[in-house]
Protein backbone atom coordinates (compact mmCIF):
# COMPACT_ATOMS: atom_id res chain seq x y z
CA UNK A 1 0.00 0.00 0.00
CA UNK A 2 1.25 3.33 -0.78
CA UNK A 3 2.48 5.67 2.00
CA UNK A 4 -0.08 7.89 1.69
CA UNK A 5 -2.88 5.63 1.24
CA UNK A 6 -1.91 4.14 4.72
CA UNK A 7 -1.67 7.41 6.15
CA UNK A 8 -4.89 8.32 5.23
CA UNK A 9 -6.60 4.82 6.61
CA UNK A 10 -4.92 4.95 9.85
CA UNK A 11 -5.77 8.36 10.47
CA UNK A 12 -9.44 7.73 9.89
CA UNK A 13 -9.40 4.90 11.86
CA UNK A 14 -7.31 6.37 14.83
CA UNK A 15 -10.06 8.83 14.74
CA UNK A 16 -12.81 6.26 15.15
CA UNK A 17 -10.42 4.22 17.97
CA UNK A 18 -10.27 7.33 19.82
CA UNK A 19 -13.87 8.75 19.80
CA UNK A 20 -15.04 5.01 20.66
CA UNK A 21 -12.48 3.38 23.02
CA UNK A 22 -14.72 0.43 23.21
CA UNK A 23 -14.37 -0.42 19.86
CA UNK A 24 -12.19 -3.15 19.67
CA UNK A 25 -12.48 -3.74 16.05
CA UNK A 26 -11.45 -0.09 15.62
CA UNK A 27 -8.38 -0.08 18.05
CA UNK A 28 -7.31 -3.22 16.18
CA UNK A 29 -7.57 -1.95 12.57
CA UNK A 30 -5.69 1.25 14.16
CA UNK A 31 -2.96 -1.11 14.90
CA UNK A 32 -2.91 -2.76 11.76
CA UNK A 33 -1.93 0.44 9.99
CA UNK A 34 0.47 1.88 12.39
CA UNK A 35 1.97 -0.94 12.23
CA UNK A 36 2.07 -1.24 8.47
CA UNK A 37 3.42 1.88 8.58
CA UNK A 38 6.15 1.12 10.99
CA UNK A 39 7.08 -2.00 8.99
CA UNK A 40 6.61 -0.84 5.19
CA UNK A 41 7.65 2.80 5.40
CA UNK A 42 9.63 3.21 8.73
CA UNK A 43 7.69 5.39 9.89
CA UNK A 44 7.52 5.85 13.56
CA UNK A 45 6.46 8.53 16.50
CA UNK A 46 2.80 9.00 14.84
CA UNK A 47 0.34 11.01 15.94
CA UNK A 48 -1.79 13.81 14.68
CA UNK A 49 -4.22 16.60 16.15
CA UNK A 50 -6.91 18.74 14.39
CA UNK A 51 -6.19 22.24 13.30
CA UNK A 52 -9.36 23.82 12.47
CA UNK A 53 -10.86 22.03 8.96
CA UNK A 54 -7.32 20.06 9.16
CA UNK A 55 -6.09 17.16 10.57
CA UNK A 56 -2.69 17.54 11.08
CA UNK A 57 -0.15 14.11 10.93
CA UNK A 58 3.69 14.37 12.01
CA UNK A 59 6.33 11.74 12.76
CA UNK A 60 9.24 10.42 11.74
CA UNK A 61 10.96 8.70 8.96
CA UNK A 62 14.76 7.77 8.29
CA UNK A 63 15.25 10.37 11.27
CA UNK A 64 13.62 13.01 9.61
CA UNK A 65 10.43 15.39 11.27
CA UNK A 66 7.34 15.07 8.42
CA UNK A 67 4.29 16.27 8.36
CA UNK A 68 0.82 15.31 6.28
CA UNK A 69 -2.50 17.20 6.27
CA UNK A 70 -5.79 15.51 5.71
CA UNK A 71 -9.25 18.01 5.43
CA UNK A 72 -11.15 17.13 8.55
CA UNK A 73 -14.47 16.67 6.41
CA UNK A 74 -12.55 13.21 4.67
CA UNK A 75 -11.20 12.10 7.67
CA UNK A 76 -14.42 12.30 9.71
CA UNK A 77 -16.57 10.95 7.47
CA UNK A 78 -15.57 7.40 8.59
CA UNK A 79 -16.61 7.99 12.66
CA UNK A 80 -19.76 9.95 11.07
CA UNK A 81 -20.65 6.76 8.88
CA UNK A 82 -20.23 4.36 12.11
CA UNK A 83 -21.99 6.39 14.27
CA UNK A 84 -24.67 6.48 12.33
CA UNK A 85 -25.23 3.05 11.40
CA UNK A 86 -27.57 1.94 14.50
CA UNK A 87 -26.15 -1.90 14.22
CA UNK A 88 -22.57 -0.10 15.56
CA UNK A 89 -24.75 1.92 18.54
CA UNK A 90 -25.89 -0.54 20.48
Amino acid sequence: MKRDDALFNWIQIQVVADARPDDQSALNTASFFREMLREDHEMNELSYRQDGDWYVLTGRSDSEEWESRYPAESVQALLIAINNEPRYNT
